[in-house]
């Protein structure tokens, strides 16, 4: 595992508008060079988190049964709720962690709630406080990401709005929450597989026991907890928009810490009914390297955001897709 650190940025002038143009030549530095970087200045209270992580551990110290009153098929195409151990996959191998899948909270008779992946969340009866937690850190990491994608925006000389008023104006906000039980250091068992995120930004708390590691040009590299950021990565639709010019970078994680895990990660996507074709200008500059881990070229996609991450779930959670269908 080589010793190279991630890159570490302060969004806080992106944020306040005092030095943007500094902070969007950092996030071109870093999502050219790793794909992932730190994520300080963000604003979100401590206590959000606090808050948020307190219930996941109660609810994942429940009964396997008390769990499964919120399970997925529960939701039916919505794609919501509570899966156990071993029940999602990644390149067809199950994942040694538990989760809860959310989104963002639709109201009723919101055009969205009948598409794949939209809808209501599942909550548990057991955990109460675990709703609003949700709620308010979903509500809390979408205005980042905005922010973000903003920074984002100007690294492509692109207008800094020039997401929000399109891609991301009517985002695909997903959350999940994964508990890893810990492992032994010599088990063949990954809590997640090697993998690319599907969408355009995912943002990342995770507490104090690290397994996150991330494949760079000079190999692989551990991505440790750092107090108070998030772990900031760019997904398979940002490589499309920009030609390849970034690239969603592989990474994987094994909890062999000792301790249980738990991991936050939060992805803003483009419009679900959006098409993602290549940015104008600078940005359709295609890079050269060699084929991704999966063989795929999200580049070469064609059709909606919709349409790129539902074949992507369903390969996940292949009986649950076959039963929603």
């Amino acid at each position: 595992m080589a010793s190279t650190r991630l890159p570490v940025i302060d969004v806080g002038p992106l944020r306040s508008g005092t030095d943007p143009e500094r902070v969007a030549r950092e996030i071109e530095s870093a999502c050219r060079d790793t794909g992932f970087f730190y994520v300080t200045g963000h604003g979100v209270p401590a206590a959000l988190l606090a808050r948020m992580d307190a219930a996941a551990r109660t609810f994942f110290a429940l009964s396997e049964a008390e769990k499964m009153a919120i399970a997925m098929p529960h939701a039916g195409p919505a794609w919501r709720g509570y899966f156990p151990l071993g029940g999602e996959l990644t390149a067809g191998r199950p994942d040694r962690k538990e989760g809860i899948y959310f989104g963002e909270e639709l109201a009723d008779g919101d055009p969205r709630a009948g598409l794949p992946l939209h809808g209501r969340n599942l909550f548990p009866a057991a955990v109460p406080e675990l709703r609003a937690a949700v709620l308010d850190y979903v509500t809390a990491l979408t205005g980042l990401a905005q922010d973000v994608m903003r920074g984002v925006a100007r690294s492509l000389d692109l207008p800094a709005d020039y997401f929000a008023a399109g891609y991301t104006r009517v985002p695909t906000v997903l959350f999940r929450i994964f508990h890893y039980p810990p492992q032994p250091p010599d088990t063949d068992e990954w809590g997640v597989g090697e993998h690319t995120d599907y969408g355009l930004l995912t943002l990342l708390a995770q507490d104090q026991n690290g397994g996150l590691s991330v494949r760079t040009p000079g190999g692989w590299v551990d991505a440790p907890p750092l107090p108070g950021t998030f772990v900031c990565n760019i997904g398979d639709m940002l490589e499309r928009l920009t030609g390849g010019w970034y690239r969603s970078t592989v990474h994987r994680v094994r909890n062999v810490s000792g301790n249980e895990r738990l991991s936050y990660p939060f992805f803003f996507d483009p419009d679900f009914s959006a098409e993602v074709p290549p940015l104008p200008g600078r940005a359709r500059t295609t890079a050269t390297g060699e084929p991704r881990w999966d063989g795929a070229d999200p580049v070469a996609f064609t059709g909606t955001y919709g349409d790129y991450l539902t074949a992507k779930v369903a390969k996940v959670f292949p009986e649950l897709f076959e039963a929603t269908r």
